[in-house]
């Protein structure tokens, strides 16, 4: 189900009123892109990627990153899908409000903590569950898991021209993470499971990933 027509204000009260200009589409965009290992990988590369696995486990930041970037300096191509939509969680929209006001925060797992490199993270479900905004986690049981911003991201440049109304998430799961059917996304101010603030959920499938890949998604939010 589309959510994204979500009209953040008084759009359809206001259409017949040509002066105004009240109506806001919250738009988002998601890229996932998909590498699998080749067969053919020497035992030195598979070695490496494995390495990585062990470093992610014992808490290295980026390596699902450095997995991505291993195999496309493989040659190998990505297999990529593209998707519209989301809904904006009601608790989400109280974060980005709280901010304006001043009321943001930079310790980590907090309910006003900033979407920035250090804390905001991507996750992904299984479940199938409706979106709903009043929603404040993904809704699969146990297959479930958010990780930290690739380098450099979220990505936004400031200024008054129309791209400055955009910013993007990106997060890399690499091949020991998220390997079930990928049914649920949203974005968090936090890594850690059951804290944060869910800004975005959408329901749909994007298939099933194995430890055999490395996925790597984008999601583009739009106000305009």
């Amino acid at each position: 189900m589309r959510h994204d027509a979500h009209r953040l204000g008084e759009g359809a009260t206001l259409a017949a009123d040509t002066h105004r200009h009240d109506a806001v589409r919250w738009h988002c965009h998601a890229r996932l892109s998909r590498l699998t290992v080749p067969h053919a990988t020497s035992h030195k590369v598979r070695d490496e990627i494995r390495s990585l696995e062990v470093a992610g486990r014992h808490g290295l930041q980026g390596w699902g990153e450095a997995q991505h970037r291993l195999l496309t300096d493989l040659g190998v191509e990505p297999d990529v899908t593209e998707v519209d939509g989301n809904l904006l969680m009601y608790g989400g929209a109280s974060v980005q409000w709280q901010t304006l006001i001043g009321n943001g925060s930079a310790t980590a797992d907090q309910a006003l903590t900033y979407y920035s490199n250090a804390r905001a993270a991507v996750g992904v479900g299984d479940s199938t569950t409706a979106a709903a905004a009043t929603q404040t986690d993904l809704q699969a049981a146990t297959n479930k898991t958010r990780v930290a911003m690739d380098a450099t991201y979220p990505q936004h440049t400031d200024g008054t021209v129309l791209a400055s109304a955009s910013i993007a998430f990106r997060a890399t799961f690499g091949t020991a993470a998220a390997n079930w059917a990928w049914q649920e996304w949203g974005i968090f101010n936090s890594a850690t499971a059951a804290t944060g603030r869910m800004l975005n959920r959408k329901v749909e499938s994007l298939g099933t990933k194995t430890s055999a890949s490395s996925w790597q998604l984008t999601l583009t939010l739009t106000l305009a």
